[in-house]
């Protein structure tokens, strides 16, 4: 695929959730990824990038994945939270498609505290590989999920540890396991099947601050125990984990109702098995799913979607200060907000 000519577009006028942002130093442009929609200029579900030369002027999106050009997928619904990572020698798309046709088990409504329709089905994270960040990526196992099939999992990234050793992080879904989880599973070195036993980094309700404003009256109850859209990042000797979720939470017949925010955690050993610590939210106000990026000049940013409904893509400038992330200012230069 050709390397685009014109920039055209704001963040403002870009739909877009769960982005992703890979800066290459080789072609001296910013790839922005998220789920396919029709302003690619291609139908179907799967995945499309923006490119940018400074995060801020972008072309028109392109799409990089689509699930219709696989042979017999296992799911061809979704293509949720898109990333894109370079493992020897590759580029391998992380991406989560879901199958409505394939029902698991539903825990007991009085699990919940209250009576709650829900309707679990099949739902992971795929792999697949391409050798130009404009793909075409194409599944390195269509057939069936990569990580256990009876899971529902989300939002999975790639992370290699200090042997070089790769595992996918993942969302367990709380309508699944009711206090969601951020979970590690060791891979094998093509990225195509599990090689070892998954970890427990930690549990939705680990974050003690999410019950802490709790509306009058609602009695404590496991809902609000939402985990999304694990990242993790290296600072020296620390590990830092992005995830989201949602705080002055409530179930209601409609679903959830909350504020969605952007949080962290940090390993201050760098150890994926912990122990971790959770730390207040760095950005409330419906916002969230984000991950951390350098830019070409060097600078730690953020990106991130806001709102969670019609979602456009927010930047910050971030800081590490040894043992704590912290937001420097947003970039509306960039963002327009």
């Amino acid at each position: 695929m050709s390397e685009p000519t014109a920039f055209p577009l704001r963040l403002p006028e870009m739909p877009l959730h769960d982005p992703f942002i890979v800066a290459d130093p080789e072609s001296g442009l910013y790839h922005l990824y998220t789920s396919n929609l029709d302003s690619s200029g291609t139908r179907g579900v799967g995945t499309m990038v923006y490119r940018s030369p400074n995060l801020r002027d972008w072309a028109e999106p392109v799409p990089v994945f689509l699930v219709a050009d696989e042979d017999a997928p296992w799911a061809v619904h979704g293509a949720w939270a898109p990333e894109v990572h370079r493992w020897n020698g590759r580029w391998f798309l992380f991406t989560t498609l879901h199958d409505a046709d394939a029902p698991l088990p539903v825990p007991q409504p009085g699990e919940y505290g209250t009576p709650f329709p829900v309707a679990n089905y099949r739902r992971s994270t795929i792999v697949a590989a391409a050798d130009s960040l404009t793909g075409p990526f194409r599944m390195v196992r269509p057939e069936a999920p990569v990580l256990p099939a009876e899971l529902m999992t989300l939002d999975g990234t790639l992370f290699t540890d200090d042997d070089g050793a790769p595992w996918m992080v993942c969302a367990n879904e709380w309508l699944q396991r009711i206090d969601g989880t951020v979970e590690a599973f060791p891979l094998n070195r093509t990225l195509d099947a599990v090689d070892g036993d998954p970890i427990v980094l930690f549990r939705g309700s680990d974050a003690s601050w999410i019950t802490r404003e709790l509306p009058a009256g609602v009695p404590h109850q496991i809902a609000p125990y939402v985990t999304d859209g694990p990242q993790l990042h290296r600072f020296g000797d620390a590990l830092v984990c992005l995830w989201s979720t949602y705080e002055k939470n409530r179930l209601t017949n409609g679903g959830i109702d909350g504020d969605y925010v952007q949080t962290w955690a940090v390993s201050p050993s760098g150890r994926l098995e912990g122990p971790w610590e959770q730390r207040e939210p760095l950005v409330r106000a419906d916002s969230g799913h984000g991950m951390l990026f350098t830019t070409f000049e060097g600078t730690l940013m953020l990106v991130l979607h806001r709102p969670f409904t019609d979602a456009r893509g927010k930047l910050y400038e971030m800081a590490w200060d040894g043992t704590e992330l912290k937001v420097l200012r947003q970039r509306t230069d960039l963002d327009g907000d």
